[in-house]
């Protein structure tokens, strides 16, 4: 009997784990503890805005906020090398914990990626999971360069879509998610209209790929009808707030 219910324990919170709502930190940089406090929630993806600037990848949501201090290494890619090889290649404690890094360009997709692929390539171990299944995914957002380009870079580096552009197969592969404004999907009361909310979801879905809405407002009221559409991936500035609310 205890063996039964030890196993009904088990079951139960492998089904939990798995249920659990996908949370992107939007503007990750901005919080107190850049990273930590994301990776503290289990956010699926974590979200930076880069310029380049004189040869140094800045982060800031405006090139007038960059600071030659805050650079991608010093906030993200140093910490995360650190963490992988605290956790013997997980980064996390959690080695059942995978997360994505949305590199967001703001300007000079195309310059930027190039200096992207210089930084990652002998970085594999800890950002591709062909050679480390637990690294951490980069998916290009913002300024991704010409779509018809994206099957010349490196099989780590993956694409943030949109369900208003055209794709080949080739770029369907390197497509990790379908994201969109959710402005976009108003009803004539300025609310999310179901329909449309799900209908763009579906769209994404006959892709195979998780959807993800920004821009929504950061209610519990928009986090539960963003779920309710079948939005795969909740977009939030709240991360901490919002796990809590899903895990209500």
């Amino acid at each position: 009997m205890k063996k039964l219910i030890s196993l009904l324990i088990l079951i139960t919170a492998l089904c939990t784990a798995g249920a659990q709502v996908k949370i992107h930190a939007h503007n990750d940089y901005l919080k107190a503890l850049p990273l930590y406090d994301a990776l503290q929630q289990h956010s699926f993806s974590i979200e930076v805005d880069i310029f380049l600037v004189k040869g140094q990848l800045l982060v800031g949501h405006t090139l007038k906020e960059t600071t030659k201090k805050k650079t991608l290494s010093s906030l993200y890619i140093n910490p995360i090398i650190s963490l992988f090889k605290k956790h013997y290649g997980f980064i996390s404690a959690d080695s059942s914990y995978k997360t994505s890094l949305v590199i967001d360009i703001k300007q000079n997709g195309t310059e930027v990626l190039k200096e992207l692929v210089k930084i990652f390539q002998p970085l594999r171990s800890y950002f591709d999971r062909s050679v480390n299944p637990h690294a951490v995914q980069l998916i290009i957002s913002g300024d991704r360069g010409p779509i018809s380009e994206w099957k010349n870079y490196p099989a780590y580096i993956y694409f943030d879509g949109r369900p208003f552009e055209e794709y080949d197969k080739n770029a369907i592969d390197k497509i990790a998610m379908i994201s969109d404004n959710y402005y976009k999907y108003l009803n004539r009361s300025n609310y999310g209209d179901i329909a449309k909310l799900s209908a763009v979801v579906k769209k994404a879905h006959d892709w195979n790929k998780p959807f993800r809405f920004w821009a929504s407002p950061d209610t519990e009221t928009v986090w539960k009808l963003l779920k309710q559409c079948g939005a795969d991936i909740i977009n939030t500035d709240k991360v901490r707030e919002c796990r809590e609310y899903f895990n209500k």
